[in-house]
């Protein structure tokens, strides 16, 4: 039989993700509401584009990094909007972007000098980045105004389709002031200027009043992770704003023994046990995009009961405390995380990572269940 670890997708709750975070916004506008790019990047988040399109059928745009993605989605038959976020790389892609319709972020001179220089058979929608704060892609403030008038020059030029200004948060999750600085930025930089705009992250999107208070002709928000069913939020549990898990990645116990007291566990002997205890051995590892740091005590479910992890996780394995669930023995079912388990954030936080990081390092070993 094949290996016992699956993860399962569950298309039913990326929509409903979607739908609730399209409610928020539809309640907190004081006009009409923001349209929604669901951003599908890294594979969806580590749950497969075919699964995230299923579940976003209902989005007004998806928006993703690579170009292979982006194509995928127009052969499965996405006919709605599509942005890549970084942009293109070479003059090579824009045969591709034209003959695809997919959208782009401009976020370099060398972008403008490629579309300047190739010849473009059908407009490309494109927005504009401005750099905020961020300090990672987009043009300074002092620049934007003509890298957008540039912009402008192309769209007359049949090159560019529809213009707009978009910028990136860096601190939209736990840092108001910040995020009120960069909109400002924002507004002074496009002042004057039409098209739509594009701001709120995840972070943004779900924080009450922040989308309503950006004018935009339309506004475009961009949620990633919280469509997936994680928070980006470290105070704030996803379900306290409705999400549900859309991945659920668990196993099986391949083993189960006793510890005597004082004996230690897995590699290293990180753990030693403090009395007599039950060990079980789970069929997961960090080949698996299990993180190898998580330390003892890291949350898990054992046929439905919380426990703990305890050692060092193996490339292919790892051990959990079975004491609070004294019947579980070989061929138990065990949650990592998602449904019937902790969610992947609680498990994040224990290891000092993110919920993004854990989902998408699910490695492609693992075999997908698509619900």
């Amino acid at each position: 039989m094949p290996r016992p670890i699956l993860a399962t997708i569950d298309t039913e709750a990326l929509s409903h993700n979607l739908s609730t975070v399209a409610g928020r916004l539809r309640r907190d506008a004081s006009g009409a509401a923001p349209f929604i790019w669901a951003v599908i990047k890294a594979r969806g988040y580590g749950h497969g584009i075919e699964a995230a399109l299923a579940g976003f059928a209902e989005a007004d745009g998806l928006a993703m990094l690579d170009l292979e993605e982006a194509v995928r989605c127009r052969e499965l038959g996405w006919t709605g909007p599509l942005l890549l976020l970084e942009g293109f790389f070479e003059p090579a892609d824009l045969d591709t972007l034209v003959h695809y319709r997919i959208g782009a972020a401009l976020h370099c001179a060398e972008q403008f000098d490629m579309l300047e220089s190739s010849p473009v058979a059908r407009q490309i929608d494109a927005f504009v980045k401005l750099n905020t704060g961020m300090h990672r892609l987009g043009f300074q403030p002092d620049e934007f105004r003509a890298a957008h008038a540039r912009a402008l020059a192309l769209q007359a030029d049949g090159v560019l389709g529809q213009v707009g200004a978009m910028t990136h948060f860096a601190r939209a999750d736990d840092d108001p002031a910040v995020t009120r600085a960069q909109i400002d930025c924002f507004l002074r930089a496009t002042e004057g200027l039409s098209g739509p705009v594009s701001l709120c992250n995840s972070a943004a999107t779900l924080t009450p009043g922040l989308a309503a208070g950006i004018a935009g002709d339309p506004q475009w928000v961009r949620p990633g992770i919280c469509l997936y069913g994680s928070s980006p939020f470290a105070d704030q549990p996803a379900d306290a704003f409705g999400l549900r898990p859309a991945m659920t990645l668990s196993a099986r116990l391949i083993g189960a023994h006793r510890v005597p007291a004082g004996e230690s566990v897995g590699y290293g002997h990180t753990f030693r046990a403090p009395r007599d205890m039950r060990v079980g051995i789970v069929a997961c590892g960090y080949a698996d995009g299990y993180p190898r740091h998580a330390p003892t005590g890291t949350p898990i479910a054992v046929d439905g009961v919380r426990t703990r992890l305890v050692g060092r996780v193996s490339m292919d394995m790892l051990a959990v405390d079975l004491d609070p669930v004294p019947e579980a023995a070989v061929g138990a079912p065990v949650v990592l995380w998602g449904q019937g388990g902790p969610s992947v954030d609680e498990v994040a936080a224990a290891c000092g990572t993110i919920g993004y990081e854990l989902l998408t390092a699910v490695t492609p070993r693992v075999p997908r269940r698509v619900l």
